[in-house]
């Protein structure tokens, strides 16, 4: 496995794995890798012949109160994770090397990155759209693997890759949970045993909705309001946002007619979570 950790030595790997015919697959994180990230890695293997896993915490996405500073980086290890895996190239930047002192260029995508997350997190989709875009142009992949727990997230990459025309196939990888179901998250790191019991609230709540739907609620408001009783049980807990949403345009809908997909965020204790479910009628 090769480590590559500059813009030009990385593009010149890639223009030699195409010259040569091979299909490159990308799967962009930041570290702290888990099993969820390493799914990523197994469809990126099925859809290429050469995986690339970039680790780079990206400043550009973190706002002046987040958590950039503590957020977890174990280089060493994550190393021996991608190795087991099967990884061929890590993409291992530096920060000046991504964003040098004299720089001032950025991605946005409207419309998309203006609710849910976007709306929490002013700038953070500008910081993702960027970052991604960066990477794109230094590994040239011709596939790229982003986790479906980031509902949003893909959402803004897929519509930022067709308006601009890059010639990268994006492709979304299903959730994956931990035995009790919470979706894993590098920041679940940072929870407390009790806040661990009580960030199930997420799961647990988007599973009360759904039997809500199956039951055959349809009015929105009402499983909004029902979900929420449910999360504000837990005294340790605070929510910033609850939507139902259309999984196609992430338009809020007032009655479901069809598919939607619920999405969350809520703090457990100062970390901030998020989850999402897909329920089709």
């Amino acid at each position: 496995m090769k480590i590559i950790n500059t813009v030009k030595a990385m593009q010149q790997e890639a223009d030699s794995l195409r010259m040569a015919g091979k299909r490159i697959g990308l799967v962009p994180t930041m570290g702290a890798l888990h099993d969820g990230h390493l799914s990523l890695l197994t469809m990126a293997k099925e859809k290429s012949d050469i995986v690339v896993v970039s680790i780079f915490v990206n400043p550009t996405q973190f706002g002046p109160d987040e958590d950039l500073d503590a957020y977890p980086r174990d280089f060493d290890r994550d190393e021996r994770l991608l190795i087991r895996a099967g990884a061929d190239i890590i993409y291992y930047p530096a920060v000046d090397e991504m964003y040098p002192t004299s720089y001032h260029t950025y991605v946005t995508v409207d419309t998309l990155t203006e609710k849910l997350c976007g709306a929490s997190r002013p700038g953070h989709f500008r910081g993702v759209t960027t970052i991604v875009t960066k990477l794109f142009n230094a590994v040239k992949p011709h596939c790229a693997v982003f986790g479906e727990k980031d509902f949003q997230q893909v959402a803004v990459i897929r519509r930022m890759a067709v308006d601009l025309n890059m010639d990268v196939e994006i492709i979304t990888a299903p959730i994956v949970r931990e035995k009790d179901s919470l979706a894993m998250s590098s920041r679940n790191n940072y929870l407390s045993i009790e806040e661990r019991q009580d960030a199930l609230i997420l799961y647990n709540s988007l599973e009360k909705a759904r039997k809500l739907i199956r039951e055959g609620m349809r009015d929105v408001d009402k499983i909004s309001k029902a979900i929420e009783a449910l999360i504000l049980e837990k005294d340790n807990v605070s929510i910033d946002y609850i939507n139902l949403i259309h999984p196609g345009t992430l338009e809020d809908i007032q009655h479901i007619e069809d598919s939607v997909q619920i999405v969350l965020a809520v703090f457990v204790g100062k970390i901030r979570l998020i989850d999402n479910l897909r329920v089709d009628l």
